[in-house]
């Protein structure tokens, strides 16, 4: 475990080299979040409680969002990219010969791109929002405790998709449009442009079942006291849940791509 613990640590160092380029995503996501922010304030003005939110969550929720979007790379930008590069180039087979478990590699440094972000790209718009609005931050620890555990499983449950999807490029020699269609699920599958809870029928119903929703949904309703006692056990089974099934089949996917590169090579 040491060795992924490097790989994290690796992770984080690499996407703090990128300063000009964090800067510039923080004024991204901040502008944004203004611009939802004030969007959404036009919404609950006219439809109070909207979702089961009222206006302070609603405005909470906009900037949970900016926070969570490049932490649980909604919008890509994460490992995917480098990895299908590696698949292209045939440079995979190096690594699937390596003594190293390939998915639990790639694992490690998105979890250290993942806290990177979170602190570099996330804590700074979430502090200009709650100075420009009344947001429904909480003030003990333990609901932020629990946001973050619920971040950690939306991390993993967002590689594990992702992952997926680059592996698709063994079959598809350039696995870019499955990753495009995984992105733009997740923008609006994970709560970015609105609240699940606003989905209507059938549709609300199949958003809150998949696993997009453990990027946004599940973490701000933890945040926001949504999810407490039962409901907060229930929220982490779910992410739990998708995290092992998505994994796993990651893991199948990956054996597939091993034997193909063995038969190749040989």
């Amino acid at each position: 475990m040491r060795l992924y613990a490097v790989v994290a640590a690796g992770g984080f160092r690499r996407y703090a080299t990128y300063r000009v380029a964090t800067a510039a995503g923080v004024f991204t996501n901040t502008v944004f979040g203004f611009i939802m922010a004030y969007a959404y304030i036009a919404l609950w003005d006219e439809r109070p409680q909207l979702g089961g939110y009222d206006l302070s969550q609603a405005v909470t929720f906009v900037w949970l969002g900016q926070a969570l979007l490049m932490t649980c790379a909604m919008m890509g930008g994460g490992f995917e990219d480098e990895l299908i590069e590696r698949i292209r180039t045939g440079d995979i087979a190096i690594d699937l010969y390596r003594p190293a478990d390939l998915q639990l590699w790639w694992l490690a440094g998105d979890l250290g791109r993942a806290a990177f972000h979170l602190l570099g790209r996330g804590v700074v718009p979430l502090l200009l929002g709650a100075l420009a609005f009344d947001l429904a931050l909480p003030a003990s620890p333990l609901p932020w405790l629990a946001f973050l555990t619920a971040v950690l499983l939306g991390v993993v449950v967002s590689f594990a998709l992702r992952y997926l999807a680059a592996l698709s490029a063994f079959w598809l020699m350039d696995g870019a449009g499955v990753l495009q269609v995984t992105w733009l699920a997740g923008l609006f599958f994970s709560g970015m442009l609105l609240p699940l809870t606003l989905f209507p029928g059938a549709l609300g119903e199949l958003a809150r079942l998949l696993p997009w929703s453990s990027l946004l949904q599940i973490p701000a309703d933890v945040l926001l006291g949504k999810r407490t006692g039962w409901g907060l056990v229930h929220a982490y089974a779910f992410q739990l849940g998708w995290a092992a099934a998505l994994l796993a089949a990651g893991r199948l996917l990956q054996s597939a791509a091993t034997r193909r590169v063995v038969v190749q090579g040989g």
